[in-house]
């Protein structure tokens, strides 16, 4: 089956059908081109799908993925977000191996037909033109020939003729002869034209003409082995994703059987746990009897336990009790000023407490989260202490990579000068106390709220004890001011002012006439400390001041410059002498 046999007389039906073979590889390489556009808006419609529902850093939203559902959940947009890469790879894979190499076929492949049809014109040309030529010869013969008939017609009638003279017939004679030869010679002509046009016209139709088609037909059947082929790429681009699509599928299913209801049930106990006891039995209240109206030693209204470190407080006894209704702003203002005297330690703590009391006039949330429950607030005290020891070790490397890098210069004093990083090194040093004192802070809150404090200076605990003597007195003028007013009804903004005006002067009083500790022993300051936090002094290099305070293990020493200026500097700042004859003081070597 050869189109040059069998096909010898179609070469215009041959160019028309392999111009439609290459209309249609065209045809399918916009096919595919537009299947890869496709699934790159597919894929880029995924990862926006996935981006739109990711948790925001730093919000609500991402502490809610703490719970096993939101995990799964958070689990099947990076998968997706990793199905979304393999329709990218799709597209890639198509683009190069199917789009590219079809199209640089394309041009080869119209290159080739252009050429196979012009040597296919070039011998139509050819052998038109022996046609031609053999078509003239012919004339030019038939024409001889009847001219030589004609002469020898009339040849023949001069010499019948006797009034012809002997010339004349010589000379019509002569005549018949010539057109006879030109005759004989066109014949001779036209035989040889005819032997050579059959021969050409044998070449053109049993050789050049098989020969071309036999390439055209070659060229054709490439087209189709072609087409083909990418077809089977196009299949295979897929197929190849299809594991690790799967896969991605499974990691979805994976992470679905994951979720854990139970889990997440404890993970909200932990989130809303607030520490809470529920609250006793209300005792029955006799107004018939002409005594005076107290409150239940079991209600909410009064403390449970007094003496003990931690105190808690209810509101009016009519029923109200409970801790999920919403506490009135006296009560509120009651716990937190006794908070507020139970964290007196140090003066430093002090200021704090008086200015968390101010802070709840104007709605600002306290430092040491003692507006949250008490299980709250160990988490929230928890996160703090790990976030400011995260800070401290990064400040750490930070110092210990410019020591470092000073030990370099030192080496090597061509690389760098070594005075230029004392500055940036005496920084570091002064963030890394700073981060201490705060977290130090943090860890004595988060001590009194898991009820293991440290030992508190003498003092402290003489504040303490005072404090903690008035504590029941403060709640039960609390809870009788709730009960003051012939109604029963309580003013809260007016309390709330007073009490705030009051604290706040009490507290003055109170450090005014606190009388000065006596001075243990000297110190000298061995490095230069900004004292910047309340509670802190500051000290200059080879200075030397009173010690009133010794270390008790939390790395501070408390220090004074006159009667009117003391505070806290780090043990490891100062170099102590104490006093052996003071009462309390260790002898150091």
């Amino acid at each position: 089956m050869s189109w040059g046999t069998e096909l010898w007389d179609q070469f215009d039906n041959l160019e028309k059908h392999t111009q439609w073979g290459i209309d249609i590889l065209e045809k399918y390489i916009k096919f595919v081109k537009e299947r890869t556009e496709i699934e790159l808006s597919y894929a880029k419609q995924l990862r926006n799908l996935s981006k739109k529902y990711q948790p925001k850093k730093n919000s609500k939203e991402e502490e809610e993925y703490r719970y096993t559902a939101c995990k799964a959940f958070l689990s099947t947009l990076n998968e997706m977000n990793d199905y979304a890469g393999q329709h990218e790879v799709i597209s890639e894979n198509m683009t190069s191996q199917i789009t590219v190499e079809l199209t640089r076929y394309v041009q080869d492949l119209k290159q080739e037909r252009k050429s196979h049809f012009h040597e296919g014109r070039k011998a139509q040309q050819h052998i038109e033109t022996c046609w031609k030529q053999l078509e003239s010869s012919k004339r030019r013969f038939e024409r001889d020939c009847k001219e030589a008939d004609r002469a020898q017609q009339y040849f023949e009638k001069m010499d019948a003729d006797i009034n012809v003279t002997k010339a004349d017939v010589e000379k019509a004679r002569q005549q018949a002869q010539t057109r006879h030869q030109m005759a004989e010679d066109s014949k001779a002509d036209y035989s040889l034209i005819l032997q050579k046009f059959n021969q050409e016209q044998r070449e053109y139709y049993y050789t050049h003409i098989p020969t071309i088609f036999q390439k055209i037909q070659e060229m054709e059947e490439r087209r189709i082995v072609r087409v083909g082929e990418s077809m089977k790429t196009y299949a295979e681009v897929d197929r190849q994703v299809i594991p690790i699509i799967g896969k991605c599928l499974d990691e979805i299913v994976k992470a679905a059987k994951s979720i854990d209801q139970k889990n997440d049930s404890q993970l909200v106990i932990e989130a809303y746990k607030s520490g809470f006891e529920p609250p006793g039995d209300i005792e029955f209240e006799d107004y018939t009897q002409p005594m005076k109206r107290t409150v239940s030693d079991n209600s909410l209204s009064n403390s449970r336990g007094e003496g003990k470190p931690e105190l808690k407080f209810g509101g009016k006894s009519k029923g109200k009790l409970w801790p999920f209704i919403k506490k009135n702003k006296t009560q509120s203002f009651c716990f937190h000023k006794e908070l507020m005297k139970r964290t007196i330690g140090k003066p430093t703590y002090a200021f704090e407490a008086r200015d968390y009391v101010l802070s709840l006039k104007l709605g600002a949330a306290p430092e040491d989260f003692s507006n949250l429950p008490p299980e709250q607030r160990r988490k929230k005290l928890q996160q703090k202490v790990d976030e400011l020891n995260k800070d401290i070790q990064k400040e750490m490397d930070q110092r210990d990579a410019i020591t470092k890098m000073k030990d370099v210069y030192l080496k090597n004093p061509q690389m760098g000068d070594p005075a230029s990083l004392d500055h940036k090194l005496t920084e570091v040093s002064q963030n890394i106390e700073k981060l201490r004192l705060e977290a130090q802070k943090f860890e004595a809150w988060l001590a009194e709220v898991e009820g293991r404090l440290p030992a508190r200076s003498d003092q402290a605990r003489r504040q303490s004890g005072m404090y903690d003597t008035q504590s029941p007195a403060t709640v039960n003028n609390c809870a009788q001011d709730r009960e003051s007013s012939p109604d029963g009804s309580y003013t809260e903004e007016q309390s709330q002012e007073s009490e705030v005006k009051v604290l706040a002067t009490d507290f003055d009083d109170e450090f005014d006439d606190e009388e000065p500790l006596p001075a243990i022993g000297t110190c000298k300051a061995l490095y230069t400390f900004e004292g910047q936090n309340e509670g802190t002094i500051s000290v200059v290099e080879g200075e030397t001041l009173y010690v009133i305070e010794e270390d008790k293990g939390d790395g501070w020493t408390r220090i004074r410059r006159s009667e009117d200026e003391e505070g806290y500097v780090p043990t490891s700042y100062v170099e102590v002498y104490l006093d052996k004859n003071a009462k309390g003081a260790k002898t150091y070597i």
